[in-house]
């Protein structure tokens, strides 16, 4: 498990810096598109080139609604809002508005799945949100994508794009857990990438000319979506049913730090300051609150499994007691009965009182035997 945690945020910052790489000279609809449509076509081979999955395959694909559902939130929504973003105040600004996923998380399976809150959680999602502003502001007039001149006006309206995708991210997760929970991740995902490669490529024919993509870009969206969003779709996927939502999107916490420090790397941006750091700093904090804290309590369902394995476990521990008390019985009873029939040498065989018959007295007690006995009895 944290080996997959640790790929998935490796795979995760490497898609962002390339992907902030891409809006740059292509449009971000038709990255969203172009790499969900290479993640669909691998994902599917992955699928089909296991023959056991393909009745979940087909399970999946039968349930439309569901199906629809998850990809508009979790492909053409979430990557809609997440790369126009992008294309407006950064691919690392647009990291750390991903990175509230946790809390948002939070928020929303308290508001609609009524899931338990308390008072350390309620002041992470604060302080992470407040953080995340700070960084937004402190960080503006490095920004790419934004540029020196953003103003305030820019700022906002991007990060509230790539907050509208986070948001539906995080619904998207306690959806998907409800309704392909029986299914394995690589069985289902290719029925709902399909359905957002037909979403995202609809909109790309309708509204984004195509004519200034150059060959490089191509390749770029095509490398973003099978070597680094297919894989990070099944792992992710995969951890949302062991895991949760919840802690899934909790990974994405050091995500923006490897973008910036990415972004850094290649020349993008120059090094962050001080008042970057500490924003950075905070919102981690405020996430980790989020996520911290004790391991909730088994649900009843769950109890009463624990409580049904315990009884079986009982009784048949105490049905092997019984066995073995009964098999020494039997042992005892008939170690006692070869003992009857075989006494031990030097032994003889104790008679009761007036039951068995008198046996005749032998010459070996002295006793007179025949006519001496008679002799003997006249003369006295």
């Amino acid at each position: 498990m944290p080996a997959l945690s640790v790929l998935m945020v490796a795979l995760l910052a490497a898609g962002w810096v390339l992907a902030g790489h891409l809006v740059d000279g292509a449009p971000p609809l038709l990255v969203a598109a172009g790499r969900t449509a290479a993640s669909f076509v691998v994902i599917t081979v992955i699928a089909l080139l296991y023959p056991r999955s393909r009745p979940q395959v087909r399970a999946a694909t039968a349930r439309g609604g569901g199906v629809v559902l998850l990809a508009f939130l979790g492909f053409f929504a979430y990557y809609s809002g997440t790369l126009l973003g992008t294309g407006v105040i950064g691919a690392s600004r647009v990291g750390l508005i991903v990175s509230l996923l946790p809390c948002i998380t939070f928020v929303i399976g308290i508001v609609a799945f009524r899931e338990p809150s308390t008072r350390r959680k309620v002041l992470g999602t604060v302080l992470a949100v407040l953080a995340a502003c700070g960084y937004a502001l402190a960080d503006a007039p490095t920004g790419d994508g934004a540029g020196s001149g953003a103003d305030g006006g820019v700022l906002v309206g991007g990060g509230l794009l790539a907050l509208g995708g986070t948001f539906t991210y995080a619904v998207y997760g306690y959806v998907y857990r409800r309704r392909m929970a029986d299914l394995t991740p690589v069985a289902a995902l290719p029925a709902i990438t399909g359905a957002g490669t037909v979403m995202l490529g609809l909109t790309v024919v309708l509204f984004v000319p195509l004519g200034g993509v150059s060959a490089a870009d191509w390749g770029g969206i095509a490398a973003l979506g099978a070597v680094l969003t297919a894989p990070v779709f099944l792992i992710s996927h995969e951890l949302i049913l062991r895991k949760g939502p919840l802690f899934t999107s909790a990974i994405a916490l050091a995500v923006p730090f490897l973008v910036r420090l990415g972004e850094w790397a290649l020349g993008r941006e120059p090094a962050p300051g001080p008042l970057v750091l500490l924003m950075l700093l905070l919102c981690a904090g405020g996430v980790w609150l989020t996520i911290g804290g004790a391991r909730p309590a088994p649900s009843a369902e769950e109890a009463t499994t624990a409580e049904e394995a315990t009884t079986a476990e009982e009784a048949t521990t105490a049905e092997e007691a019984t066995a073995a008390t009964a098999a020494e019985a039997a042992t005892a009873s008939a170690a006692a009965a070869d003992g009857d029939t075989h006494p031990a040498q030097g032994t003889e065989p104790r008679l009761p009182h007036g039951t068995g018959p008198r046996l005749p007295q032998g010459p070996e007690t002295g006793l007179p035997q025949g006519a001496e006995a008679h002799t003997r009895q006249g003369t006295s």
